[in-house]
């Protein structure tokens, strides 16, 4: 009998409601989905990572100095002819921090708290040439629900990197 009275009872219960599209129909502005312009250009796809075997770049060639000891892990097309090369390192975020304070000759920006990331500009950003600044940034992968940023080569050591440091050089004119 009570199983009928839940029953029951639940049927009265009303679902949410559906939400309604903005602007809502009669407001006076009909909702028309937006033609496709065939002539319109497509969004490229994002650029793959390079290719595996990739030679690691050097100093001279980013422009900066690499940690001691980091592992060039791969780079990324960053578009507008710039690349951005990610390097793995078994240092602590904060003795990375304190190296290119130290080389750069700066203090840099802690961007975020959590997860700890730290930025150094190493050359002026140009808009109308350049995606990306030309910088150093460390990222610490390292928390309580990460054990850090895993080697992508297979039975590598480490198998996880703590601290990524992402470089983008100023580009070539």
């Amino acid at each position: 009998m009570w199983a009928l009275a839940l029953v029951a009872a639940l049927s009265l219960v009303q679902p949410p409601p559906v939400p309604q599209p903005f602007p809502r129909p009669g407001s006076g502005q009909p909702i028309k989905p937006a033609p496709a312009d065939p002539t319109a250009p497509q969004q490229p796809a994002p650029a793959p990572p390079a290719p595996p075997g990739e030679a690691a770049p050097t100093e001279a060639t980013l422009g900066v100095p690499i940690y001691p000891g980091a592992q060039f892990i791969t780079s990324y097309d960053a578009g507008r002819g710039q690349r951005f090369y990610l390097f793995g390192t078994t240092g602590t975020f904060a003795t990375l921090v304190t190296y290119y304070r130290n080389v750069l000759k700066q203090r840099g920006e802690l961007i975020f708290e959590a997860p700890a990331t730290h930025q150094f500009d190493t050359g002026r950003f140009r808009e109308e040439t350049m995606a990306f600044p030309p910088s150093v940034t460390i990222k610490d992968y390292q928390s309580d629900i990460s054990q850090g940023y895993p080697n992508p080569k297979p039975r590598a050591e480490p198998s996880r990197f703590p601290t990524i440091i992402q470089i983008v050089p100023t580009p070539e004119r």
